[in-house]
């Protein structure tokens, strides 16, 4: 076979994608399990094969040249194909869609929503499974899952799906007995579940208090935004929640938001998966019906 009909090397292709994608010899070697040298002298494999340089390399960065912009997408196209082709083939339980995400998105947000979901894809079963920690998805049989972060995860496709919020939330039995919430400086007369969640010093200096009010109570951890909720509609004191996630709580009465100052965080709520299989049906359908949920529920 001739040089010009030789494929190049896998490895060679495979650096130079990464690298394309990343616009980064370093980011590319920290996703392969490569030496930043190695990926380079792939490349320089390619290179050597084409007759001309693919990247243009510059102090602080790398540049596709025109034959690097060329190669790029047509190759990128190809291992993304090779690898949703590869799953199907080897069996990827297609008739089945695993989650993970977060206890109270899982509980207070998606759970409830999910039987719309089931409607739309009869055929497709959906296992739920929460836990705080990130999902590994090469060692771990999930198929998309539900991230808290800035959005930005290598090899993952993240879609924004909502910002997280935050404001202050008590039982209206907690408020009767207590009288008037007319400010919020009264909140400060009243228990506080997890006094040291680091959202407080936030909302506080939103709501025109120092930061600092809630310095020396004692410290609690009560594990997750469900959890706390719980002690709130039990009267046991004002907690600091995600005003989505409670959208039922607050319509049946069962939780007050005393105030209009809802703080947002520097964190959002993501919808994540491998790039790689972003055109696995089962993942298209569910990622088609959870941007509409949000969208709607922003509307």
């Amino acid at each position: 076979m001739s040089d010009a009909r030789r494929p190049p090397p896998l490895t060679a292709l495979k650096a130079f994608e990464a690298a394309a994608r990343h616009g980064s010899f370093t980011r590319a070697a920290g996703e392969l399990g490569m030496t930043q040298a190695a990926v380079s002298y792939q490349i320089k494999i390619l290179e050597e094969r084409l007759g001309g340089p693919l990247f243009l390399r510059r102090p602080r960065e790398v540049v596709l040249t025109e034959a690097g912009r060329r190669l790029a997408p047509p190759l990128t196209a190809a291992f993304d194909m090779m690898a949703a082709a590869f799953a199907e083939a080897a069996g990827s339980n297609n008739d089945k869609l695993s989650i993970s995400t977060v206890p109270t998105f899982a509980t207070n947000w998606l759970a409830p929503r999910l039987g719309t979901f089931q409607l739309a894809n009869p055929n497709l079963a959906v296992r739920l499974e929460t836990a705080e920690k990130y999902v590994d998805f090469d060692r771990e049989a999930v198929d998309v899952a539900i991230r808290i972060g800035l959005g930005e995860w290598p090899g993952l496709e993240a879609h924004r799906l909502m910002p997280v919020t935050f404001a202050p939330m008590l039982s209206p039995d907690l408020v009767a007995r207590v009288g008037e919430i007319d400010s919020p400086a009264d909140l400060l007369k009243l228990a506080v579940v997890g006094p040291d969640d680091r959202w407080w010093p936030q909302w506080l200096a939103a709501a025109g208090l120092p930061p600092e009010s809630l310095d020396g109570r004692p410290k609690s951890n009560l594990g997750t935004q469900v959890n706390e909720a719980r002690a709130a509609i039990a009267g046991q004191g004002v907690a600091l929640l995600t005003p989505a996630f409670f959208s039922m709580e607050l319509e049946s009465g069962r939780l007050v938001l005393p105030f209009d100052i809802i703080c947002t965080d520097k964190d959002s709520i993501w919808l994540v998966y491998p790039r790689s299989r972003r055109n696995v049906p089962k993942i298209a359908a569910f990622r088609k019906w959870l941007l509409s949920e949000t969208k709607a529920g922003a509307d």
